[in-house]
């Protein structure tokens, strides 16, 4: 087992590795799909444990010798957009199991955030309280992302929380294991957008918002951001028809 703790943490690692142990029958579930997500408590704070899937059999080789855990990098981008002034919750610790040949288990802890809603929300309901501030405000943070060289791969509904800050909006990213640092181009930037609406209206408050932000025109940016839209949806259903396909193709074979 290998683990690493925020120093911040490391008076509390035997309690940490405790609840790692005993993550199977202990906790609160939050998810439980292909990455687990459970809360706990710690000296009195709740803190967010996130199991990660085992890996195929070629990923256990990949992460055991040439590539980093999607836990690992969880934690030390956490700490990167931390040190960057780019909110997500305080990392904590990051646990692996391996055997001498392949990788196995792996955990990210942080803590847990309180939040208000997610951008989820604002793709179901147009009649929330702030509609339009909070969207121009999560594509401002969205501007500061670009501006300090944090491209987010997964950046998509569920994975930006939202707190409400008094007049105010503060926003927090999660599920951070695929990033890249570094600067983008104008083509990245507006394809960074493509994942996280299927709305046109919505589309078209970003690209407005967008423009002011880096002054570039706004018919230019929106005709961008929406194709890279409509690009995204294709090939997310057309990979979605693939799976199906293949599921009723292999249950007829049995």
């Amino acid at each position: 087992m290998k683990k690493v703790y925020h120093s911040q943490y490391e008076a509390f690692g035997t309690s940490i590795d405790n609840l790692i142990m005993d993550f199977d029958s202990a906790g609160e579930s939050i998810k439980d799909s292909r990455n687990r997500l459970k809360l706990f408590q710690l000296n009195g704070q709740t803190i967010n444990i996130k199991a990660f899937k085992i890996p195929n059999i070629i990923n256990q080789l990949v992460y055991n010798f040439f590539r980093k855990s999607k836990a690992q990098r969880s934690f030390e981008y956490a700490n990167k957009l931390l040190a960057l002034g780019i909110g997500t919750p305080a990392p904590i610790a990051y646990y692996e199991f391996k055997t001498p040949l392949l990788f196995k288990k792996s955990f990210y802890v942080s803590e847990q955030l309180d939040y208000d809603i997610t951008y989820r929300e604002l793709t179901k309901d147009f009649n929330l309280p702030d509609y339009d501030i909070i969207l121009r405000a999560f594509t401002r943070f969205t501007y500061t992302l670009h501006k300090k060289g944090v491209h987010f791969l997964d950046h998509s509904p569920g994975n930006t929380l939202i707190k409400k800050n008094e007049d105010s909006y503060d926003f927090y990213l999660v599920d951070l294991n695929r990033m890249k640092f570094g600067n983008m181009g104008f083509k990245s930037r507006i394809k960074n957008f493509s994942r996280l609406t299927i709305h046109k209206s919505m589309v078209e408050v970003m690209s407005d918002e967008y423009a002011k932000c880096t002054g570039e025109d706004y018919g230019k940016i929106f005709e961008l951001m929406w194709k890279e839209t409509e690009d995204f949806q294709e090939r997310f259903y057309r990979k979605k028809q693939l799976k199906k396909r293949l599921k009723f193709w292999r249950s007829a074979t049995n």
